[in-house]
C-alpha cells in the first residue's frame, strides 16, 4: 500500500459512526498503516430530523482529545494517532467554528460542506422541484461563500460530495458544467495555501470514483494546487483505506508525487 496514513476518520464521537476509537487503531495497526488521524463532526446548527439523536453532530472535544491521549499512550511505537475534526462550514458559523478551531491544538482540519444553506444534500427533498444540475449548482455556490469567508482550516472536505446524493449520482454530473464556479473555489483554496482531499467514500455510495473526482482533482494540480490529503472517510474499522490503491493511482496519473499529512496544521509531503 502506497498510502499509510487516513486522515478522514470517524469514531463512535461522531453520531453517525460506530467503531470506537480503539478499534480504528486496532484495525489501523492490523492494516500496517503508520499513521491515522481522527476527524470527529462538529457541524454547528445542524437541522436534525425525528430519527435523528440530538446533537449528534456536536463533538465533545475534551473528551475526545482524552480519549486520543489516552490512545496515543496505549498504542506507542506502533502507529502514530493524529488529532484531527471536521468542521461543517456555513457562513453564519463563521465567530462559533473559527472559536472552535483555535479552542485546541488540532493537528488536521477539514472544512467540510454537509449542508447547503441549511439544507442536507443527504435527503431527497434538496432535489425536489428542479433539475438536479441546478442542485448541484446551489452547492458548489455554497461552497464558494465557505471558502471566500473562512480560512481556519487545511483542506477542504469531499469537494463534491453533493453528486452522492443525487436522484442520479454522478451519472448526469460533469466538471464542465460547474466549472465556472469550480475554478473560483480552486483558485480560492490555493491562495489561501489550503488543500484538497480526496475522498474514497465516494466508492461506497455507488459512484465508482472518489469526492471529488478525477477531473476536478485534475484541475487543482493545473491551477497550481498541490495539497493533496487522502481520506476514507470511515464511520467503521473495515472502511480504513478503502480504495486507497485507486486514489494513488489516480493521484499519479493526474502527476501527484506526494500526498501529505499534517501535524500541527502543517502539511507532511510524503512520497506516492
Amino acid at each position: 500500500m502506497s498510502i499509510t496514513a487516513d486522515v478522514h476518520v470517524h469514531t463512535s464521537y461522531s453520531g453517525d459512526a460506530e467503531s470506537s476509537m480503539d478499534e480504528m487503531i486496532q484495525k489501523a495497526i492490523s492494516l500496517g498503516m503508520k499513521q491515522i488521524c481522527f476527524t470527529d463532526h462538529n457541524d454547528f446548527d445542524f437541522p436534525y430530523r425525528e430519527h435523528d439523536t440530538p446533537d449528534m453532530f456536536l463533538l465533545n472535544t475534551d473528551a475526545y482529545l482524552f480519549d486520543i491521549l489516552r490512545a496515543r499512550e496505549k498504542y506507542a511505537g506502533q502507529i502514530k494517532i493524529l488529532f484531527g475534526i471536521e468542521l461543517g462550514l456555513a457562513p453564519e458559523l463563521k465567530r462559533k467554528n473559527l472559536i472552535l478551531a483555535k479552542s485546541h491544538d488540532f493537528d488536521f482540519i477539514i472544512g467540510s460542506s454537509h449542508l447547503c444553506h441549511g439544507r442536507d444534500p443527504y435527503y431527497a427533498d434538496f432535489y425536489e422541484g428542479r433539475e438536479e444540475k441546478a442542485a448541484y449548482r446551489e452547492y458548489f455556490e455554497s461552497i464558494l461563500e465557505n471558502v471566500k469567508g473562512f480560512t481556519q482550516f487545511d483542506v477542504y472536505g469531499h469537494l463534491d460530495y453533493v453528486v452522492r446524493y443525487g436522484p442520479t449520482k454522478n451519472q448526469n454530473f460533469s466538471y464542465t458544467d460547474h466549472a465556472d464556479i469550480i475554478d473560483e473555489i480552486l483558485r480560492t483554496l490555493i491562495e489561501n495555501e489550503k488543500g484538497i482531499e480526496v475522498n474514497t467514500g465516494g466508492f461506497r455510495c455507488d459512484i465508482g470514483t472518489t469526492n471529488p473526482c478525477f477531473d476536478i482533482v485534475k484541475r487543482y494540480r493545473e491551477l497550481g494546487g498541490e495539497i493533496i490529503t487522502v481520506g476514507s472517510d470511515a464511520h467503521f474499522a473495515d472502511h480504513l483505506q478503502d480504495h486507497f490503491e485507486d486514489a494513488a493511482q489516480m493521484l499519479r496519473d493526474i502527476g501527484f508525487k506526494y500526498y501529505c499529512v499534517f501535524e500541527n496544521r502543517i502539511p507532511e509531503f510524503i512520497k506516492l
